[in-house]
């Protein structure tokens, strides 16, 4: 995965590597004196490194990735389609300092945990919209259509003081397909996908450009019919050792209106419709629908030559529905609704770009659950700077969020880079994180605890990253400290603190045609009160990916490693530890055409990320892709 942090957009994701607030430093000083001799290898007969990219999650506005103080990892189209994942938490768990969890196969419940934080502590943006459940109070990645995503941003850290509540780990911002800026021509594209387990899957689209006018469409059908999603070890007698199919329709639209050379309208919209299929014990399923909603329509241009201002509103619909449930089984509808508003500016000054914005969110519930309170709104203000000269960058953040549940938060983040050499940069920041409790925390039936309060985060970075041409090796240290941590026993309840410490280490490199990336992660995620791991976590996972360019070929394969895990907070139930492999080949044939087989898990590994629920094992797919150039 492309990693565009400190010093090159081709640098990707690394490990991290538990360390602790006073050992951080010490283990910064052991890897510059282990590479020491680094830069007199002979690399000077590669390739220099591309321009470096523009990255927008780490600062709200444009900014180059080789001034980002954040450690932040992008990944392309072109990687996605390289990857045998079939969902989006499998595409995020090749990146470093990132693990999943999931109850099974595609849209099945996921969770993605960043930097060892809570799946709660991780925002979800669809092209600057946020999506989640107010209900569980995650994301929800179970039925967003990978064909329909261009590009992934992730953020690693703190990012309450850019985006607010649940900014503890992390952001996660996926940007659909659309027009490329400068489109002129009527551009189609089609595939269509056959798989291992009657899986199929036809895409196609269009975007392009008329007169002042962009716009851009994608359709997509997928069928994922045999994988059964659970064994005999799941809990409360749910297994049924039937296929749990999932099937999902979805459409993407953008359009845009140039309205003169300084004012631009655009709307964009995402919808994805799935039925899925889940046991419920002994020859009994439940079947349910999912539906996915995310849009906005907006106006973006100058007051003055220095200062751009946007307006925007956008909508956002997570609605989960069983349609056929079996006898006895909790009740079904839950839809999150999700209004935002908001009003940004950004100001080129001397010492660097200045955001100051105001933003207002309303959360809406609609459950056959009977919660006490079902709605909320929450007012922000927010302010930031940042910018570089010569060889330092830096970056500020404050926010300040009035919740209606739970009053006034204030939230801060505060970064700096430099670069010693032109190989060698430095980065260190700090900043403050809050998550408000979920209305199923507060308010389910016989679980919720209304007495709970915010959680409070505080986390410091420090890194190191060397370069030299298409080389890049990268240390991340960082410690995260978060106070009235909710866990559960009987209820849920806030705890003193949870503290999370770890690094990353990681390698990016091209050799001619020839590419190698590799991370590791160590990673110590705790209780302070009981000392025990948090669920589901690893305290180490390895990654290693090659791939190799030569005329109309594509190939490469990639391996991941995860440590064992606790399934439970008393760290009763051990998931053992696994390694998969995955391969690709591609093949230009024609000029608009390509072919693509890919094999997931190749070894056929069995495992969990999930007590009781069943991994994808062996599988093999072929696509067919056509795309004029």
């Amino acid at each position: 995965m492309k990693t565009c942090v400190s010093s090159t957009p081709a640098s990707r994701c690394a490990l991290p590597r538990p360390l602790r607030a006073h050992a951080i430093s010490s283990a910064v000083a052991a890897l510059i004196a282990g590479a020491a001799g680094l830069p007199t290898l002979a690399f000077a007969q590669e390739a220099a490194p591309a321009l470096p990219e523009m990255v927008v999650t780490a600062t709200r506005v444009p900014t180059r990735a080789d001034e980002l103080v954040s450690d932040t990892v992008v990944i392309d189209r072109e990687q996605i389609e390289q990857q045998a994942s079939r969902t989006l938490p499998e595409i995020l768990a090749r990146l470093a300092g990132v693990q999943i969890s999931a109850n099974g196969g595609a849209g099945k419940s996921s969770s993605v945990f960043i930097r060892g934080a809570e799946a709660r502590h991780t925002i979800l943006l669809i092209d600057g919209v946020r999506y989640s459940s107010a209900t569980l109070g995650t994301p929800v990645w179970d039925n967003i259509p990978v064909e329909m995503i261009d590009r992934i941003e992730v953020v690693k850290g703190p990012a309450s003081a850019l985006y607010g509540s649940d900014g503890v780990g992390g952001v996660v911002q996926i940007f659909t397909r659309r027009a490329s800026p400068g489109e002129t021509v009527f551009a189609p594209h089609a595939s269509t996908t056959v798989g291992s387990e009657s899986y199929k899957q036809i895409t196609g689209g269009f975007s392009g450009a008329a007169g002042a006018a962009t716009y851009s469409l994608d359709v997509a059908r997928t069928l994922n019919a045999k994988f059964s999603s659970t064994n005999r070890n799941v809990q409360f007698g749910n297994f049924n050792p039937d296929d749990d199919p999932f099937n999902q329709t979805a459409v993407n639209a953008s359009f845009g209106y140039q309205l003169n050379p300084d004012w631009k309208f655009d709307a964009a919209m995402l919808y994805a419709d799935g039925l899925n299929r889940f046991d419920d014990g002994p020859n009994r399923d439940t079947r349910g629908t999912l539906r996915t909603q995310a849009g906005y329509v907006g106006a973006r241009g100058l007051v003055m030559s220095n200062w751009t201002t946007q307006l925007r509103y956008s909508r956002s619909e997570d609605y989960t529905r069983a349609i056929v449930a079996a006898p006895f089984n909790l009740p079904g509808l839950f839809e999150t609704t999700q209004d935002q508003y908001l009003w940004q500016n950004d100001i080129v000054t001397p010492i660097g770009t200045v955001v100051v914005g105001l933003e207002r969110r309303e959360q809406d519930v609609k459950s056959d659950t009977r919660y006490t309170v079902t709605d909320r709104a929450i007012d922000s203000g927010f302010v930031g700077l940042n910018g570089n000269s010569g060889a330092h960058s830096w970056q500020l953040d404050a926010r300040h969020d009035s919740n209606s549940q739970f009053g006034d938060s204030n939230t801060w983040f505060a970064g700096y880079a430099y670069r010693i050499t032109p190989n060698w940069r430095v980065n260190v920041s700090q900043g403050t994180s809050f998550a408000a409790p979920s209305f199923n925390q507060l308010y389910f039936p016989g679980f919720g605890n209304s007495a709970l309060q915010p959680e409070e985060g505080r986390n410091t970075d420090l890194g190191i990253t060397w370069t030299q041409g298409a080389h890049t090796v990268k240390l991340v240290g960082y410690d995260n400290k978060i106070q009235g941590f909710i866990t559960n026993t009987t209820l849920p309840q806030n705890i003193p603190r949870a503290r999370i410490e770890g690094g990353t280490l990681s390698y990016d490199g091209q050799f001619g045609a020839l590419g190698l990336h590799a991370s590791y992660d160590s990673l110590d995620p705790r209780n302070e009160g009981t000392g025990k791991q948090l669920p589901r976590r690893a305290k180490n996972q390895a990654s290693l990916g090659v791939d190799y360019a030569v005329g109309a070929w594509k190939l490469g394969g990639s391996a991941l490693n995860v440590g064992s895990r606790f399934d439970d907070a008393a760290n009763t139930r051990t998931l053992g530890g696994y390694t998969t492999f995955d391969l690709y080949v591609d093949y230009r044939f024609a000029k608009d055409w390509s072919v693509q087989a890919r094999v997931t898990n190749l070894t056929d590994e069995q495992y969990e990320t999930a007590y009781g629920y069943n991994q994808q094992g062996r599988a093999a797919f072929l696509t067919v892709r056509w795309q004029p150039k």
